[in-house]
């Protein structure tokens, strides 16, 4: 099979850009070197020869890429300098997604992405088919999976699960922001503030007191619009509908994303609430599969099953996906939380000792005492920090959660688990706390983004070790005899 003739011409556009302004650049160094003659002669033949080149390249492209589906792999056959032969077994493929721009949507042609189990990056990129071509190697892929001849192929069954509205949509681009740097932000109203206020008042103490709360509304109202305008380009039209025993998603607005969350390859469930969903009872949900999640990354990654719903109804279709009941969690010690109080002083004393730096050595007129206030709030803010902390073991799962402004519930089945481990930093160690971590193929443990129980009690944390560790040798055991 063959790519869509229509991929020579925007391959040519999207490569031409950056190479005329190379040219230009040429050309104009011919002029001031030799003149103008020949600075514009140089730059007419550069751009024949250039534009020849890419021409006879991109055609060249076209003519020597080919794909087949066969009944055990995907086979690509491309290069134009050399030849390159690849062969992508079937039982290796995660996913395989189509994504299309507002550009790609007029030509009709779409970007296809092969992502392999365990790959750290899209194994095969088909630049660029038909949409019609798209769609059905997406189907073709996942029926050969299942073994299936196309003439025992069973009339596909779509069931709709979700489907986002526009209420839903608009309460999305609200909530959608990232409080968690409202924090960070907020330690550059002590510099900004003075100097607005003198703008606004002769009286630097009073103008203070007016411009700092308005810098903080303002950073938040900038931190909405750009994160709400995010979430609706990324989740305009999104649907989840489940066939043959893959879920299948599509979204976007400006670059349209269609692809497959395979129910059998899936390795983690995430529940994420931040501070603003948690107000409005709303959550959304993260499927996690072991190779490339489109849009999020690399090695891994979540992508979102439900983007916003309310919350029983992400946790009702979670339980669809991994029945893992009701848990009941334990928080951490609440020596823990005395922990949360000593560390954001510390930031706050920090952030305070180099603004009063900054006015003696600089000469900064700046309100240096500032983040002295919010000590008062720090035992509240440690509080909340350990409320959200918590871990469960269930029969079949282990589960965690933690973190305030967005907090995080990590589903994991034992049978799934790559490695579990404990840390102690040297501020745990002083409190005889420790993390648990719990990995998994789709994990990214070097993000943070697997399941952590932190700040737990040390003994406790060996005691679940152990306990996770032999729960995942017996449910190997019990799936192989199944089987």
């Amino acid at each position: 099979m063959k790519l869509s003739p229509l991929s020579i011409p925007y391959r040519l556009a999207r490569f031409a850009g950056g190479l005329v302004w190379v040219l230009i650049f040429a050309g104009f160094g011919s002029a001031s070197m030799f003149g103008m003659d020949v600075g514009i002669a140089t730059l007419g033949g550069l751009l024949v020869l250039g534009g020849a080149l890419l021409v006879g390249y991109q055609v060249r492209y076209y003519q020597r890429f080919e794909y087949t589906l066969t009944a055990d792999s995907l086979d690509i056959t491309s290069g134009v300098l050399s030849r390159t032969n690849r062969e992508i077994p079937l039982r290796r493929i995660q996913n395989v997604d189509v994504h299309q721009n507002l550009f790609q949507r007029a030509l009709d042609i779409a970007e296809v992405r092969v992502e392999t189990a365990g790959g750290s990056s899209t194994e095969a990129t088909l630049q660029y088919v038909t949409t019609a071509a798209a769609s059905r190697l997406v189907d073709d892929v996942a029926r050969l999976k299942r073994g299936e001849a196309a003439e025992d192929e069973p009339p596909e069954e779509t069931a709709l699960l979700y489907e986002i509205t526009s209420r839903e949509l608009a309460l999305l681009a609200f909530v959608s922001l990232d409080l968690r740097f409202v924090p960070l932000l907020s330690l550059a109203v002590p510099v900004v503030a003075p100097t607005v206020s003198r703008f606004v008042l002769t009286d630097p103490v009073t103008g203070f007191i007016l411009a700092a709360p308005l810098g903080v509304v303002a950073l938040i109202l900038l931190s909405v619009v750009t994160s709400g305008a995010a979430a609706v380009a990324n989740y305009y039209g999104f649907r989840l509908t489940r066939a043959n025993g893959d879920l299948r998603y599509e979204r976007g607005l400006l670059q349209r994303y269609n692809g497959t969350i395979p129910l059998d390859k899936v390795q983690a469930l995430t529940i994420r609430e931040n501070v603003l969903q948690r107000f409005v009872s709303h959550a959304s949900l993260g499927v996690e599969t072991a190779g490339y999640a489109p849009g999020q990354g690399a090695g891994g990654g979540s992508e979102a099953a439900i983007p916003l719903a309310p919350t029983e109804r992400v946790y009702s279709l979670a339980q669809t996906i991994e029945p893992f009941g009701t848990p009941s969690f334990e928080r951490p010690p609440k020596r823990a939380r005395e922990r949360y109080t000593v560390r954001y002083t510390l930031v706050l004393l920090v952030a305070t000792g180099l603004l009063y730096a900054a006015v003696q050595f600089f000469a900064f007129d700046i309100a240096w005492w500032v983040p002295l206030v919010g000590v008062v709030l720090t035992p509240v803010a440690a509080h909340y920090q350990w409320k959200n902390l918590g871990y469960a073991l269930t029969d079949d799962y282990v589960i965690t959660r933690a973190g305030f402004w967005v907090r995080t519930t990590k589903i994991v089945p034992y049978y799934r688990v790559q490695t579990v481990a404990t840390s102690e930093t040297i501020f745990q160690r002083r409190r005889d706390l420790a993390t648990l971590s719990v990995d998994t193929a789709g994990g990214r443990s070097i993000m943070g983004a697997n399941a952590r129980a932190v700040d737990i009690d040390e003994q406790t944390a060996m005691t679940l070790r152990e306990t996770v560790a032999d729960r995942f040798h017996q449910s190997l055991v019990a799936r192989r005899s199944v089987r």
